[in-house]
């Protein structure tokens, strides 16, 4: 077993765990950072074959790759806490034990899925995951593609599609047009914003509209929308689904933060409610990559003790705080999109468990013991955000190992803390 020390082990490499990096680096802090990719970045600056990295994600992961205080540890995924200060991962060849002083969780977030006839065919895939494709280098030269869900993210989509060959065909935006409208008219506070809907807003853009089915027998052939009360069915080869983020809590509730409204609890100086664990970014709420910078500067200078250099990046969190409340305000889900899901509609899907199978469970718990709900590959990830969302259970308390490991590893992991079992 590989066993690792820093001062300060920063889980994510996104935009917050880069930032939170680079500012406990600056205060001579040992630096590890963790992430499952390949590569420093998160989704958002995700390197591929088919992506051309912005300007500042260059410059962040330059100044990361130079600086001898941070260690890089890619393609490691967590598996378990084995005591109050270490993190036990793999990688693809060895189990590691990093032990530290402080840590700083930047766990980002992912895409709620939420469950409609038709959604597991293929050709149907989450808006966020389609775009991760096409920077893999898919492209979509002629196939017609509906975008649908909710936030900026499905204009972003659109213009993936665009520059890999596809028509869209529509983008359905759950969200209506007044609130939209209200959105829009504060906009001129962050003129970044601006600019960067200023040349995203497409064709073929709908508000109020809702995907309620896909058809297709072994691949997808269309889709039905409801819109202001209408069904339109409309032909299409692929259908991207992106019902907006929810915050990745679980190395949080590992470690006992306290969670609310769904995402990592924090103070002024970014620390949870455990002693020396601090989070950043969108683990503690979705306002885009500024919003997670800040926070993980901040969270960098805190955790390294240098409170005078976090308390300067106050005034310009809060700034981009009043975007995020503007923008979740706007895009709030309707309680509308719960009527999709059918009796027939899968919640499941790697357990092929429907709707109606658990129609009579009143916790995640139940279903979970009588139709084996959340049992498959995802481990509930998937499904039990959906839950989460169309029942009102919350999400269930994570359980060693969280992610699919080696025996070698869970082996290791039992010698390291025998008085345990895993």
């Amino acid at each position: 077993m590989n066993i690792q020390q820093c001062d300060i082990a920063i889980l994510g490499a996104g935009p917050a765990g880069l930032a939170a990096a680079l500012a406990a680096a600056r205060c001579g802090r040992r630096v590890i950072v963790i992430d499952d990719n390949p590569h420093p970045g998160g989704q958002i600056w995700r390197d591929d074959p088919g992506v051309a990295l912005p300007p500042l994600a260059q410059r962040y992961r330059r100044a990361v790759a130079a600086d001898g205080n941070i260690t890089l540890l890619n393609g490691a995924k967590l598996i378990a806490r084995p005591d109050a200060k270490s993190l036990l991962l793999e990688t693809a060849t060895e189990g590691v034990i990093v032990r530290w002083d402080k840590l700083i969780l930047c766990c980002g977030a992912r895409e709620l899925s939420l469950p409609f006839p038709g959604w597991t065919l293929p050709g149907v895939t989450g808006a966020g995951g389609l775009q991760a494709q096409i920077k893999q280098g898919l492209r979509l030269d002629g196939q017609r593609v509906v975008i649908a869900g909710s936030g900026p993210l499905l204009l972003a989509v659109a213009a993936s599609v665009r520059k890999a060959g596809g028509e869209i065909v529509q983008i359905a935006e759950q969200t209506p047009l007044t609130a939209l409208a209200r959105f829009a008219a504060g906009l001129w506070r962050w003129p970044s914003k601006v600019r960067q809907l200023a040349g995203l807003i497409p064709q073929n853009y709908h508000t109020g509209a809702q995907v309620i089915a896909a058809a297709g027998e072994k691949t997808l052939t269309g889709v039905t929308l409801r819109s202001q009360g209408k069904r339109v069915s409309l032909p299409c080869d692929r259908l991207a689904i992106g019902y907006g983020l929810i915050a990745n809590i679980e190395p949080a509730m590992l470690f006992k933060c306290d969670i609310q409204r769904e995402a990592i609890s924090v103070n002024a100086w970014q620390q949870t409610s455990v002693d020396d664990i601090y989070a950043a970014g969108e683990c503690t709420g979705f306002g885009g990559s500024e919003l997670a910078i800040v926070e993980g500067r901040i969270a960098g200078y805190a955790a390294a003790g240098d409170g005078q250099r976090a308390r300067k990046f106050f005034p310009r969190r809060k700034r981009w705080q009043r975007f995020s409340r503007a923008l979740n305000n706007a895009f709030t889900l309707s309680d509308e999109l719960k009527s999709a899901a059918t009796e027939d509609a899968l919640l499941c899907r790697c357990e092929d468990v429907r709707c109606g199978d658990i129609a009579g469970s009143d916790s995640w718990r139940q279903a979970k013991m009588h139709q084996r709900c959340g049992m498959g590959a995802c481990q509930g990830r998937t499904c039990a955000a959906s839950a989460r969302w169309l029942y009102g259970w919350p999400l269930p308390q994570p359980r060693e190992p969280l992610s699919p490991a080696r025996a070698e590893t869970l082996i290791a992991l039992q010698a390291y803390r025998p008085e345990k079992t895993v």
